[in-house]
């Protein structure tokens, strides 16, 4: 008996921790979501990993959008968990209002994670969608990342004057061991981006009831 429990046990501890890291990389977003081209897809075709979330606002994307191209660390901050990004030295604070001098973005403009980390603007289109991309490292530079990056913002109008905003991370690998690099860097995302995401929700839905 004892034999077939041990392996029934860790099979299940398996599952559970599968089906975790799927909730995790998939937070709010439909199946189809999850499967459908995004703005920013053709950047990495090819990837390692690809973490798609979403959430829907009470509120129309006109109203959302100024909140998402504010995000930067040195701009409006991530909504997020602002005291244990600045443990890191982030060094930002999230912004209740929109402040008009952050709401202009263009292409190849930085968007710091970091005062130390940025990723450049990819493309822009105002009120649809914002893709952020790893900005380029110093050749040779022992600090830099094993991996390249994209950050997709989508905002949808969604029935009933609502927004419907997803997010997509794609991770593409430069070495053989980048996953031991990207696994935990993912887990961290997955826990902040859920944050953001529902700090732009309420932020969006208290401005349009105002």
């Amino acid at each position: 008996m004892r034999r077939l429990v041990a392996p029934l046990v860790a099979g299940a501890a398996v599952l559970s921790v599968v089906t975790l890291r799927w909730s995790a990389l998939h937070w709010g977003a439909t199946t189809e979501e999850t499967r459908e081209h995004l703005p920013g897809d053709e950047i990495l075709p090819v990837a390692g990993l690809v973490a798609t979330r979403a959430i829907t606002i009470e509120a129309p994307p006109e109203d959302v959008w100024p909140w998402v191209v504010q995000l930067g660390a040195d701009r409006g901050g991530f909504y997020s968990y602002d005291r244990l990004e600045n443990l890191a030295g982030c060094r930002l604070h999230s912004a209740d209002t929109i402040v008009p001098e952050w709401q202009q973005l263009a292409v190849g403009d930085l968007v710091r994670l970091h005062p130390q980390v940025a990723l450049a603007v990819a493309s822009v289109e105002p009120g649809r969608s914002l893709v952020l991309h790893a900005a380029p490292d110093v050749t040779g530079d022992p600090e830099a990342a094993p991996y390249d990056f994209t950050w997709s913002f989508v905002l949808r109008r969604h029935p009933h004057r609502a927004t419907r905003l997803i997010t997509r991370e794609r991770f593409a690998y430069t070495h053989r061991w980048s996953p031991l690099r990207v696994e935990p860097v993912s887990a961290a995302s997955s826990l902040m981006s859920q944050k953001m995401l529902r700090g732009i929700r309420d932020r969006a839905e208290r401005a349009a009831m105002a």
